[in-house]
């Protein structure tokens, strides 16, 4: 059993392989085969993410591949994998700064023209997201109109993904 030490309280924790759910990425992500540190002492669970680029790529396209219409978690998300502020991000979509709030909060639903836009602009400017828009964007078509809140599931060796 491999050992390393706490970044919380500096005590040897125990690595164990499991699922973690991913609350840090401010999605409802679930990371399945990954290695969790786990602190006896303090009882804190911290996985140990290889690659957090190529993760945080993945957890992205399933986003933009998400067949329901975006929440505004998945908005503010997007907005932050392409390292935007809300200004820029703004700028780039022609809305004002009340409206991203809105949607970023669940307080206003996008519209249909803006979340496939939303999208679009994710796999133009999103990094090794390119190579995939010709895939999704030819199949905007199956995106529901209605917002549903998914689950996505990760395995952490494969980077492979799927919706609960």
């Amino acid at each position: 059993m491999q050992h390393k030490t706490c970044s919380e309280c500096g005590s040897d924790g125990t690595v164990v392989r499991g699922s973690y759910p991913f609350k840090e990425s401010g999605l409802n992500v679930v990371l399945h085969g990954i290695q969790i540190l786990k602190c006896a002492k303090c009882g804190t669970e911290e996985p140990i993410i290889p690659r957090m680029n190529d993760l945080m790529r993945t957890i992205a396209f399933a986003v933009v591949d998400k067949p329901y219409a975006l929440r505004g978690e998945e908005i503010r998300f997007l907005r932050k994998y392409l390292r935007m502020t809300g200004d820029e991000f703004c700028r780039v979509l022609h809305v004002d700064r009340t409206t991203l709030s809105k949607w970023e909060n669940n307080e206003d639903k996008v519209g249909r023209q803006s979340d496939l836009l939303i999208r679009s602009v994710a796999l133009a400017l999103g990094e090794g997201l390119k190579e995939k828009m010709e895939e999704v964007v030819r199949d905007f078509e199956r995106i529901k109109k209605s917002a549903r809140r998914v689950t996505v599931s990760v395995d952490s060796q494969t980077r492979e993904y799927k919706y609960a």
